[in-house]
C-alpha cells in the first residue's frame, strides 16, 4: 500500500510551458508515488483551468515572470522548490513510475556523499513504450564505462568520464541537492543539462546511478531538440561540450559521430 505521508525532504519541480496535453498524466504519475513528495508546478504561461488541474493532483502552482528560455524555466522551477533538500526536475511530458521517489531516496540514504542521483529510463511515443534502440544501448554502455559496475562514483575524473563521449544521463530522471545556488545556463537551447552535469562533476559529491528504469521519457514531433538539429544549434552546442573534455581534433571527430547518431534517428 502506498505511503500517503509526504516526504518533506524531496520535491518534484515541474517546469510547465504552454498547454501540454501530457501535463496532467505527468502530475498523476507524481501523485501516485509510493513515497509521496511535494509537487510544485512553475510556469510563466498559465492557462485557464491550470490551477484547478494542478491542485487536483495535490500540487501547488507557482506563476513567475522569468520565462523566455528553457534554462529560465528550469531555474524558476528549481527556485520554487529550493527549500527541499532534494529536487527532481520533472519534465511535463514525461511519466514517473510509482517507485521513482522511493528508490531515489533510498539511493540517497545509502550514499550520504551523493550530490547527483539519476535512474535508468525508457522511451514512449504516443502512449506506447518504445523498444530499446541502439542509442539507448549506447547510452547505457557509456554509463557503465563511467561507473564500471559500481552504484556510486566520487572522483572527478570518473564523473567526467561518464560525460566525456556524450550525455547519457537522462535529464528528467536526475535528482539534485536543493537549497543551493546552482543554476542552469540560460543561453543554451539543447545541452544545458550536459553543461550542468559537467560543472557538477567538478564539484565535491558522488554521482549515484539507480539502474532500474523508473521513468518514461516521451518522444514527440516538434520538440525543441528537433528544431535545434534543423537549425544547426545542436551541432554547435555538442562541439562546445566536447571541447570542454577533449583536444580540438578529438572534439570535432566526436561531434561528427554524435551528429550522425541523431540524424539517423537512433
Amino acid at each position: 500500500m502506498a505511503n500517503m505521508s509526504t516526504d518533506a525532504s524531496h520535491a518534484f519541480a515541474v517546469p510547465a510551458y504552454g498547454r501540454s496535453p501530457h501535463l496532467e498524466q505527468c502530475l498523476r504519475s507524481l501523485a501516485a508515488q509510493t513515497r509521496r513528495s511535494r509537487i510544485v508546478v512553475a510556469t510563466s504561461t498559465p492557462f485557464e483551468g491550470m490551477r484547478e488541474m494542478v491542485e487536483a493532483h495535490g500540487a501547488t502552482l507557482h506563476v513567475h515572470d522569468q520565462g523566455g528560455s528553457i534554462g529560465r524555466d528550469w531555474n524558476a522551477a528549481m527556485a520554487a522548490a529550493a527549500d527541499a533538500q532534494w529536487v527532481t526536475l520533472a519534465h511535463q511530458d514525461d511519466v514517473y513510475l510509482p517507485g521513482f521517489a522511493q528508490r531515489t531516496l533510498e539511493a540517497v540514504r545509502h550514499s550520504p556523499t551523493a550530490s547527483f542521483v539519476f535512474t535508468d529510463y525508457r522511451e514512449i511515443a504516443g502512449e506506447r513504450q518504445r523498444p530499446m534502440t541502439p542509442m539507448l544501448w549506447l547510452k547505457r554502455a557509456l554509463l557503465e564505462l563511467g561507473f564500471l559496475g559500481r552504484r556510486t562514483i566520487s572522483g572527478r575524473a570518473a564523473k567526467q568520464r561518464v560525460l566525456a563521449f556524450g550525455c547519457p544521463v537522462p535529464c528528467p530522471s536526475v535528482t539534485l541537492r536543493g537549497q543551493g545556488a546552482f543554476r542552469f545556463r540560460e543561453d543554451l537551447k539543447v545541452n544545458l543539462d550536459w553543461d550542468a552535469w559537467l560543472r557538477i562533476a567538478q564539484q565535491d559529491g558522488a554521482f549515484v546511478y539507480v539502474r532500474s528504469a523508473l521513468m518514461l521519457h516521451r518522444l514527440h514531433d516538434g520538440s525543441e531538440t528537433e528544431s535545434a538539429i534543423r537549425d544547426g544549434v545542436r551541432a554547435e552546442e555538442d562541439l562546445m561540450m566536447f571541447r570542454r573534455v577533449w583536444p580540438d581534433p578529438m572534439a570535432r571527430a566526436l561531434a561528427r559521430l554524435y551528429a550522425l547518431s541523431y540524424s539517423n534517428g537512433t
